[in-house]
This record gives structure tokens, sequence and C-alpha cells, in this order.
């Protein structure tokens, strides 16, 4: 079987060898910009995990596993665009290195790429992969929404917000897993466990983000640190916050969070400061492993031997080290 960096440097290889050679080229350079920084390439990785458990022949799907990173980079640049960041792994956004015209028109086009590499899969499975593709855009984009929806609101609970990185960033990770099953040949309910494991996976992956956009470091984690504090996302960590304030804690919370145009600096030292008084940190990490125990349960119920889920569970153990 082969190893996560062995797979990485094959969607590497594949990505930097596409071919754009359709016109305009502004339309397409944007597009290779964005899929030229890198990045962890989880999603491909995943789906080529999952195939390699059934099959030997992972640059068969080299083709889908580079379709998912082209939608997961797709959302980055749309959503860095809704957001106003200006960096994206230590890199120019492409809205602040073109413009912002040329982030929706671009990533409209990453969008229709990413489906037309899709549909370059095993014709036997195209119906269920571009199904399952499919509702899984419409839930990123339902999850995106929620997630623009409780910037103006102040009584979003826990579970609406589990619920919002469900769909927003676990369903793309289970996506993956799932395609990546299905091309294998595997029976539906192995496919269903690699879904679960995928979205527990996902969940615990979203949760240790929010955790390191406050307490990461740049160098590491490729863009601002404190940039949800400062916008005063509703994350688990700023839910909980809220939650668990004593009646001085909560009023020191409030008046940062209403605070017009602070300093970046004091804001997010003061906030970070409330959160280890209240104990944010380890509630955060508690959750993650929680999550990472029931990915490990889901993963037992996959009809293999543990040699070949053994190099899956290695990978999500290691995305549990993570520093960016």
């Amino acid at each position: 079987m082969y190893s996560s960096s062995e797979l990485m440097q094959m969607v590497n290889n594949t990505i930097m060898m596409l071919p754009y050679d359709r016109k305009p080229f502004a339309l397409y350079d944007p597009i290779k910009y964005v899929l030229s920084l890198g990045g962890k390439r989880l999603r491909p990785v995943l789906m080529l995990m999952a195939y390699n458990m059934y099959r030997d022949d992972v640059e068969s799907i080299l083709m889908p596993a580079v379709a998912i990173e082209t939608y997961h980079n797709f959302t980055l640049l749309h959503d860095d665009l809704m957001d106003r960041s200006d960096v994206r792994r230590g890199k120019p956004c492409v809205h602040k290195k073109w413009n912002e015209n040329a982030a929706i028109l671009s990533g409209d086009n990453m969008l229709v790429l990413a489906f037309y590499r899709m549909l370059q899969c095993d014709e036997k499975y195209m119906p269920a992969v571009l199904r399952l593709f499919t509702e899984t855009a419409l839930e990123i984009d339902e999850g995106q929404q929620y997630d623009i929806d409780f910037e103006s609101r102040s009584d979003v609970t826990e579970a609406e917000y589990i619920e919002m990185i469900r769909l927003k960033t676990s369903v793309l990770l289970a996506c993956a897993l799932k395609i990546g099953a299905i091309l294998g040949g595997a029976s539906d309910q192995d496919a269903e466990a690699l879904y679960e494991f995928g979205e527990k996976l996902g969940l615990a992956f979203q949760l240790q983000d929010d955790y390191l956009d406050v307490y990461g470091d740049f160098k590491t984690f490729g863009k601002q640190i404190g940039g949800d504090i400062m916008c005063n996302k509703k994350t688990y960590m700023l839910i909980n916050a809220h939650l668990l304030a004593n009646e001085e804690q909560a009023r020191e919370l409030h008046s940062w969070l209403n605070k017009e145009n602070p300093l970046r600096e004091e804001k997010v030292a003061a906030v970070t400061r409330l959160y280890n008084e209240i104990g944010v940190p380890e509630l955060v990490s508690n959750k993650i492993n929680q999550y990472y125990l029931e990915a490990a349960q889901a993963l037992l119920r996959v009809s293999l031997p543990q040699e070949r889920t053994a190099v899956l569970w290695d990978y999500a153990q290691s995305m549990l080290n993570r520093k960016s």
C-alpha cells in the first residue's frame, strides 16, 4: 500500500501537470495560482487511501482525486473573498492579487472544472459518484449560509455550530473517502462506515482549525492568528466561553465583542486570556478527542484486515497532532 506522502506527491504531480490550454488566460491564471499554493491535500489523499484499501492501481483515480481538491480550493477562494481575508497559505488571496471580479469568475470556473474532472471516473460508478458529489456540494453551501447567518445572531447553540461545521467541512472529507471506496468496489456497508469515519474526522479537524486560529503560530498556520476573534465569529470556543463565563468575565467578553475598531493585538490578547481563564482550550481538546474516538469506532466497522486500514488511521492520527 502507498504511504500518505507518496499519495500526496502523486496528487501534487498531477496538479502540476494539469493542462490549461483554454482561453482567456486571465480566467485560468488565478485557478492555476490557487492550486499551486499547495496545502495539506487531505481530501484527495483520503480518497486515494480509501481506494487503495481495496485496489492497488491508485493512478487510475488521480483525476477524481484532483477534482475534489479543485472543489475544495474553489470554496476557499470564495470564502476568502466573503471573509475579506488577505492571506491564504502565506500568499495573497486571489481577490488581493487580482481583484474581486476575478475571484468570483475564476471561482465559478473552478466549480465547473471540479465536476468536469470528477466525470473522468469509471462510468460504472459515475451515477453514484455524481449523486454523492452533488449532494455534498449542496450541503457545503448550506453550511456556508448557516455560518453567515450566525454572524448576526447572539444565540447560536453548540449543537447548531456542530451541525454547521459538519456541513461546511466534514461532509467533503466524508465524500472523498466514500468516493474512493465506491471506485474501489467496496461494499455499501464499508462505504458508509468510511463516510462516517470522515464525518467524525472532519468535525475534529474543524474544531482543531478553530483552536489553531487562536493558539497557532502564523509561520506554520499560514494565516493571521486571531481572525475569528476579530470577526466575532461564533466558534465552538466563543459559544462555550459565553456559556461558562462568570459575571465579570461575561462583561469583559461582551465589551470586547462590541468595541468599535479595537486594535487587533489588544482584542486578540484579551479574548485569548479570557478563553484561558474560562478553560476553553481544555474543553475544545476534549471535544476533538471525542470525535477522534468516534472516528476510530467507525473505522473498526470496515470489513478489512487491520493492516489494510492502518495507513488511514495513522494518517488520521497525524492530523490530530498538526500545527497548521
